[in-house]
């Protein structure tokens, strides 16, 4: 319901490809890091945003969304879900087209404003996952 293989097939292939990954800083352990790569490899600008503002696969870090001084065309969540629905809220404020909730992060409130808001939303999804389902 909250994840449609159209939505997910236009956020990966039609939206821009300047995506702000929040949550994600310069430890490799993290699922953040792995799919910032796979989302590099597949064409993607990832700009890290995490409260240290540390540079992360080559790309200047930010401390938050509002603070990236270039537009944004996602914004993909590793938050928790008590903390994702201020980002979702976020995203809507600095014009980013959609967001991302990755898996395990549900906020079905913040899913209906970002969507009466007018941004595709994809929640309680990876799009590391996603991409190989659509030849990527």
């Amino acid at each position: 319901m909250y994840a449609d293989s159209e939505t997910i097939r236009r956020i990966l292939l039609d939206t821009g490809d300047t995506w702000a990954v929040v949550g994600l800083s310069d430890n490799p352990s993290r699922a953040a890091h792995h799919v910032a790569e796979v989302l590099q490899r597949f064409g993607k600008r990832v700009v890290p945003v995490h409260p240290k503002a540390e540079p992360v696969h080559g790309e200047q870090g930010y401390a938050s969304l509002a603070d990236i001084p270039f537009p944004v065309d996602v914004v993909d969540v590793f938050v928790n879900s008590g903390l994702a629905g201020g980002v979702a809220d976020e995203a809507v404020a600095i014009g980013a087209q959609a967001v991302w909730f990755q898996l395990g992060v549900v906020d079905t409130e913040a899913y209906e404003r970002t969507r009466a808001a007018g941004l595709d939303m994809v929640m309680d999804r990876c799009p590391a996952i996603e991409i190989p389902a659509l030849g990527g």
